[in-house]
């Protein structure tokens, strides 16, 4: 079984105490999106779990926490990209993120954590030329500590673009100056660049375009053969295993304009209060008329030599 836990919001940064407490127990339950009357329930034994994949914009509050995951197989993907407090409110000091990043890579290797620069837009300060300059930065400190960087252009979600409005989509042209640019800029520094979910003519720069987490990207990361072809929830065109999830909308405290999970910041506030770090549910409790169903888990690696 793949176990996401990033898709919905941000468990390392802002619940990683709540976490640890389910590994400890052995199992955690998620609320369906789409009928939250419906709880799947997740056994979190080592043996099932293949893979936990955490996506985070700060990865600090767990470093601590990397010990008790030995028994896991981990990948990370850590978002760090060139905005203010103006769009992403409640991210840390991106130089802080840098440095928990190497942290991050130093502990677990380098196959196990991926860059993410997402989404790119433009506009009057965040200029194409000010990608470039930034990108190139954060590539040379992170030399040495990743070998694959993510990039997209910001998808205009109804969300997205309810709470920030004056965004636009990228043209085209951009997007090709862009690709080109960052796949030099990253190849220099010996890492390759992805796109997610992007046109794949892009993929004539040099960009690998055949999905961020694909069941090959997950082999490399834990050294195995799986068998698996997709685990649900996935976009259409998408090649990325993105089902699984524990997490839940409306429950990210970063408070990025471009967020697609958020609805807004008053509910998240509000969801906030009903986290309970003893539930097994990230926000609320079971509930009288919830229907719980077990999720049948089982390892996809496959009973063979790896040959990783």
């Amino acid at each position: 079984m793949i176990l996401n836990t990033g898709s919905r919001t941000d468990i390392p940064a802002f619940y990683s105490e709540w976490f640890m407490k389910r590994i400890k127990e052995g199992f955690v339950m998620a609320r369906n999106p789409f009928d939250p009357k419906r709880v799947i329930r997740y056994d979190l034994d080592p043996k099932i779990v293949d893979v936990l994949v955490f996506c985070t914009k700060n990865p600090e509050p767990m470093l601590k926490h990397l010990d008790e995951l030995k028994d896991y197989r981990m990948y990370w993907n850590v978002t760090i990209t060139p905005y203010g407090r103006e769009i992403e409110e409640n991210v840390p000091d991106k130089r802080e993120v840098l440095k928990s990043f190497r942290m991050l890579s130093g502990k677990l290797g380098i196959d196990k954590v991926v860059w993410r620069y997402d989404p790119i837009f433009l506009n009057e300060r965040y200029t194409l030329d000010y990608h470039l300059i930034i990108f190139e930065k954060m590539v040379k400190y992170l030399q040495g500590y990743c070998n694959a960087v993510i990039i997209s252009f910001i998808d205009l979600y109804e969300k997205t673009k309810r709470n920030f409005p004056q965004v636009k989509e990228v043209s085209y042209e951009d997007r090709c100056r862009i690709t080109e640019a960052f796949v030099q800029i990253a190849g220099r520094c010996g890492m390759s660049l992805r796109l997610c979910h992007e046109d794949e003519d892009l993929a004539r720069f040099g960009a690998d375009v055949s999905g961020c987490l694909s069941r090959q990207v997950l082999e490399k990361a834990i050294g195995e053969k799986l068998n698996v072809k997709n685990n649900g929830e996935t976009r259409q065109g998408c090649a990325c295993l993105l089902g699984n999830d524990i997490g839940a909308y409306d429950s990210c405290l970063h408070f990025c304009k471009y967020c697609y999970a958020n609805s807004n910041k008053d509910r998240v506030i509000e969801n906030r209060k009903l986290h309970d770090p003893d539930s097994p549910l990230l926000i609320g409790k079971i509930e009288k008329g919830d229907i719980v169903s077990v999720h049948k888990g089982r390892s996809f690696i496959e009973d063979q030599l790896s040959l990783f």
